[in-house]
């Protein structure tokens, strides 16, 4: 699969049971440090739970606010909600933000974006759609071009990678992008992995 899509991951969501990934979440939330910050809208709950089942699988330790901080009330956001926030996006490696048709509604992944660009640069997009789609199709609003995307891809050993890629030619390995490796040329067209 080249990019996610919401099916895809509703149906994880819907299929696979959180309870390893919970187990998982709990070693970092006592270590205080994620290798992610998921940015997304609320109104993707389900696709969202299903991208955080997948991340966790592949390794990484996830941060989603109302998995990780259930306590915080979405109906009575504080200065208190916001530095919790805050403090996780520092105790984040890397931001993910997960593009979807709701995105533009969310007030808080513009704020989360911006804040974790200013500290570490480590931002990333993960596209979420409804359609299959493709680097091809896969359209970005023009601030969001800056940043590189997330492709989910088999590497030479045929082990299922995430990608950061900036360009077809231009991508590294997820786990060396988070250590500030940035994607590099290669001779291989990311769509042929």
């Amino acid at each position: 699969m080249a990019l996610f899509t919401e099916t895809y991951l509703k149906n994880l969501a819907q299929t696979q049971p959180i309870n390893e990934s919970t187990r998982m979440m709990s070693e970092s939330k006592q270590k205080n440090s994620f290798d992610i910050f998921l940015s997304h809208c609320y109104l993707d709950k389900t696709a969202v739970k299903g991208l955080y089942i997948e991340l966790t699988r592949l390794g990484f330790s996830v941060y989603v606010d109302w998995i990780v901080d259930s306590h915080l009330d979405r109906n009575n956001v504080t200065k208190e909600t916001a530095k919790i926030i805050q403090s996780r996006l520092k105790s984040s490696k890397s931001l993910l933000l997960a593009t979807s048709e709701n995105a533009d509604l969310s007030k808080w992944m513009p704020w989360e974006l911006g804040y974790v660009d200013g500290h570490t640069q480590l931002c990333a997009l993960v596209p979420v759609t409804n359609l299959s789609i493709t680097k091809r199709t896969f359209e970005r609003r023009e601030f969001l071009l800056l940043y590189p995307y997330i492709k989910r891809a088999q590497s030479t050993n045929s082990r299922e990678r995430l990608w950061v890629v900036e360009n077809a030619t231009n991508y590294v390995v997820f786990e060396d992008w988070m250590n500030n490796i940035r994607p590099f040329f290669r001779d291989i067209n990311i769509d042929g992995l």
